[in-house]
């Protein structure tokens, strides 16, 4: 058999398609590819947290979760940096201040702000349609989006790995850049002014840091890694492994950044990608 490679997938728009259903074609080739000796891992923005059942019952080695912040394998965890307590009572005040609704990300719930539910329900519609969803599905994808979050939780916490928030206009994430010179300030839901979230993280971390911690606590080699993604934030860790693919229904940017370009998430994109890959 080939060399036993290291697979790194992304979650939203390559284990699942936009409304978060998974293809049975792709948990086939996750299965197989483990049956033939290769580890996978989820790398990813979600927090654990935020998987379905469906997902954790396909089978992983491990994942990183908050784009980079967590790292976890075999059910030891390598790596956690968190938002510090400070830090995100100051998020907090200044979100609310702002009158901007949120959601804070935490492997032990996704908390949301008081109005968040009324506030995003357009939005997590507006976010599907931009991923190709009919209006049917958008709706579909966005109840059960706003279902899996806590509306009654503590918002102070110690236990965070990112926080997102809608922004009312693109100058809410330019200020929160100057607001938050400690944090990694991004945006996602849109390319540029049309994002619809802006989000703050640990500083320094991506998913390729984490990538990198991963295979030096395997005490394994970088070029036997693989990565596989859909989106902008994806292109840090296409950059770091040995191999890259970006799957057909991605953006642009990842599918220039890719090595190779497979069908869409919703195609066998998956499955194309690991034969192609020699993984299965």
């Amino acid at each position: 058999m080939a060399q036993s490679k290291i697979v790194f997938l992304d979650v939203d728009g390559t284990i699942t398609d936009y409304e978060n259903n998974v293809p049975q074609s792709a948990k086939d080739a996750i299965k197989a590819a483990r049956a033939n000796g290769h580890r996978v891992y989820m790398c990813t923005g979600r927090s654990k947290a935020e998987n379905p059942p469906e997902i954790w019952e396909i089978g992983f080695d491990g994942m990183i979760g908050g784009n980079g912040c967590y790292v976890e394998s075999e059910g030891e965890v390598v790596m956690h940096q968190l938002i510090t307590a400070e830090q995100c009572c100051h998020i907090v005040d200044w979100l609310h201040g702002r009158g901007l609704e949120f959601y804070l990300e935490s492997n032990n719930g996704l908390f949301a702000s008081e109005r968040f539910r009324e506030e995003a329900g357009p939005i997590m519609r507006l976010y599907a349609k931009g991923k190709g969803a009919s209006d049917e599905d958008a709706e579909t994808s966005a109840h059960a989006f706003m279902d899996t979050l806590i509306y009654d939780g503590e918002l102070y916490r110690d236990d965070l790995n990112k926080v997102s928030f809608i922004l009312s206009t693109y100058q809410d994430h330019l200020d929160s850049v100057e607001e938050f010179p400690d944090l990694v300030a991004r945006t996602w839901g849109g390319k540029g002014e049309h994002a619809l979230f802006g989000d703050l993280g640990v500083k320094g971390l991506d998913k390729a840091h984490a990538i990198r911690v991963l295979v030096e606590h395997l005490g394994a080699n970088m070029a036997d890694t693989i990565a596989v993604g859909d989106a902008k934030v994806d292109i840090p860790m296409f950059a770091c492994c040995g191999a890259s693919v970006c799957m057909g229904s991605g953006g642009d940017e990842a599918k220039a950044a890719a090595d190779w370009v497979t069908t869409d998430v919703d195609d066998d994109g998956m499955w194309n990608a690991f034969v192609h890959l020699g993984l299965i």
